[in-house]
């Protein structure tokens, strides 16, 4: 069976390492993909936007089963699309992407619910002066969140009152684009974040991971947001108490929400959660992948994935289960100087030939090739992912690795799994 996975980071590479293993896939198709795809996957220059483009890719490759990667083109409904064409596709329907496509969406949706999640209001750009007044009464710290999609940089946790309001203004202001029209204003949890992946059918969910991202650009969680600098999977933190708490009271009751209202969610189902005194609360969900975790966790699945995204598809996860190999895994997010704000890019890389193997794996998530060269096209460039018996294992593996990648462009942060490591 043919496979095609929609997206060119590293999740999109991890997704297609790990299906290219599959014994029920004849071939992966990437669209558009990337330079490091390209050695497992047949890579289409068709963007990820590209809704009508991507519905003729997958009905003149006769695709058997196409893999959505980013959020962008479940908002744009391409799974609905590929459904009308009559091709089975992994991922939830553009109502269901509402639990990430619109902040204000999901935390009305919680609190019909009863998920516990923070405090909040929400705001739109008419109402700035009441937004004004609520953060002044409310004080700092408080998190100030585009509603839309912003790349995964729409959030501002405010430790000053002045830094709130200032977000607030830049919001409004056009700071976030066409997602900051609208703004939630929540209370700053308290707590260690942690993020747990869902497998979901519409009806039943299974656990797919756990892991644990660094947001911040630089070390000790310092600098400004980005879209991850690293993660490891699992996470200590997420025993299996907790992980059965966080299914009991987040996961399970979003899906029978989802499926009361209207919008059954089949696809997976990120929970970032804040592990607060009063118990595990969601701060926000994604309706794909992490990335980078996406790249810790599958890694280390022993289950084949196309059979498992073939049961979700089918609504057939209550009879199927998950193995795992009894190992840890850590990512290191190279990135291109200047990122996440302005970056240089087509400064080349050089990758040693030896450097992979089966305790080191390489994703990349923007590069290309070009006359015989490797070069930076994005601002995370690469994943380079260690795997051990245990997590000081994966880590030192995984930054052996990067000492030996020559890109003086690029830079990373040097303490990914300080946390989790200074606990054991």
């Amino acid at each position: 069976m043919k496979t095609l996975v929609i997206g060119s980071g590293g999740r999109e590479h991890a997704l297609c390492w790990s299906l290219a293993a599959s014994p029920m896939v004849s071939e992966v198709l990437c669209a558009p993909g990337n330079a490091g795809i390209a050695a497992v996957a047949r890579c289409v220059a068709v963007a990820v936007d590209d809704i009508d483009g991507l519905v003729r890719l997958a009905l003149a490759e006769a695709v058997g089963l196409v893999v959505v990667g980013p959020e962008l083109p479940l908002t744009l409904g391409l799974v609905d699309r590929l459904a009308e064409a009559g091709i089975r596709a992994f991922g939830p329907s553009a109502s269901a992407a509402q639990l990430e496509s619109s902040k204000a969406f999901t935390k009305d949706f919680c609190t019909r619910h009863h998920i516990p999640t923070a405090r909040y209001r929400t705001f739109t750009k008419d109402r700035a002066a009441e937004a004004r007044a609520y953060v002044e009464a409310e004080g700092a710290p408080i998190v100030i969140k585009a509603d839309g999609l912003a790349a995964g940089k729409g959030v501002v946790v405010a430790l000053t009152l002045d830094e709130a309001l200032a977000a607030v203004d830049d919001a409004f202001a056009g700071g976030f684009g066409e997602a900051g029209a609208t703004l939630v204003v929540e209370e700053c949890l308290v707590g260690e974040e942690a993020s747990m992946f869902a497998l979901c059918d519409g009806t039943h969910a299974l656990e797919i991971g756990t892991a644990q991202d660094h947001k911040r650009a630089f070390d000790g969680d310092q600098g400004p947001n980005t879209g991850g600098m690293g993660a490891y999977s699992p996470a200590p933190i997420l025993t299996d108490a907790l992980v059965e708490q966080v299914m009991a009271t987040i996961i399970r009751p979003t899906l029978k929400g989802m499926a009361e209202e209207g919008n059954p969610f089949q696809g997976f189902l990120y929970a970032g959660l804040m592990l607060t005194a009063e118990g595990p609360k969601l701060i926000e969900y994604n309706v794909r992948f992490g990335d980078p975790e996406c790249q810790v966790v599958l890694p280390r699945l022993m289950t084949d994935l196309c059979q498992l995204l073939q049961g979700a598809i089918d609504g057939q996860l209550a009879h199927m289960s998950l193995r795992w190999f009894p190992a840890h895994a850590l990512s290191v997010v190279m990135a291109a100087n200047g990122y996440p704000g302005a970056y240089a890019r087509n400064t080349e890389i050089r990758i040693p030939a030896d450097l992979e193997g089966d305790d080191l794996l390489l994703f990349h998530a923007g590069t290309r090739a070009e006359g015989g060269r490797l070069l930076a096209s994005g601002g995370r460039v690469l994943n380079v992912t260690g795997i051990g018996a245990d997590l000081q294992q994966a880590r030192d593996r995984a930054y052996a690795a990067v000492e030996r990648i020559d890109w003086p462009d690029g830079f990373c942060r040097k303490d990914i799994g300080w946390r989790a490591l200074a606990r054991s």
